[in-house]
């Protein structure tokens, strides 16, 4: 079973050009098939747009965790993760 996790970073309202997603799933230590980040700032319905080409692409396990920037393309979790789809 593929797992996905949305990371809604708070706190930034939106991802720049110098934001790495690579870099900062390694910094995250996660296990996951696919990882992708949702920023405060954006569009509202982004999650719902994460979620959606998450399920398309396979994930059927699928979470949402907050996390906040700590460094450039740093993120720290915080708070209890959510589950979306799976079991």
């Amino acid at each position: 079973m593929k797992t996905g996790i949305i990371v809604y970073v708070v706190g930034s309202q939106f991802s720049d050009d110098t934001f790495d997603e690579k870099k900062a799933v390694r910094s995250l230590d996660v296990k996951a098939d696919r990882v992708s980040f949702v920023f405060s700032g954006e569009k509202e319905d982004d999650l719902a747009y994460s979620w959606c080409d998450m399920t398309q692409k396979g994930m059927s396990r699928i979470l949402c965790m907050t996390g906040v920037l700590t460094a450039p393309s740093m993120v720290r979790l915080v708070g209890h993760e959510m589950q979306l789809t799976g079991y």
